[in-house]
């Protein structure tokens, strides 16, 4: 038989309060009637259990600190981020992905015109055959 416990809000309240101030940590809570944001945050928490806590055993506090620290540094300055078009957040931040966006598109124009002059050169004699439909 399952037991339940009523606890008043205010203790859960209260411990938590304790909790985060004894981790050395802050609440930041999601900004109310935009949900987005929550699922921003959620899908970062999905991340960072996938890819570095359970992929480790985290004996202390210190020791998860380190580690979850180390992770986030690497999420916002090494990996790259399909959302914000394949650049680090901190590039994003800086104001340095207009740069990176310019070059891009710089590269896939002269990629293009590569691939024309390779397919296509002056005085080359072009053979055209037209479709045939099958039916």
């Amino acid at each position: 038989m399952a037991h339940s416990l009523l606890v008043p809000r205010v203790g859960i309240a209260k411990d938590f309060k304790e909790f985060i101030r004894l981790s050395s940590m802050t609440h930041v809570r999601t900004s109310p009637y935009y949900p987005q944001s929550n699922g921003k945050i959620e899908r970062f928490h999905k991340s960072l259990k996938t890819e570095c806590v359970r992929k480790q055993s985290l004996d202390t506090l210190a020791e998860a600190k380190k580690v979850i620290a180390a992770y986030v540094l690497a999420y916002n300055e090494q990996r790259l981020h399909s959302s914000i078009g394949y650049v680090t957040p901190l590039t994003k931040l800086n104001g340095e992905d207009i740069a990176i966006f310019a070059e891009r598109k710089k590269k896939l124009v002269a990629a293009r015109m590569v691939r024309k002059e390779r397919l296509l050169n002056k005085g080359e004699l072009v053979v055209y055959q037209p479709l045939v439909d099958a039916a």
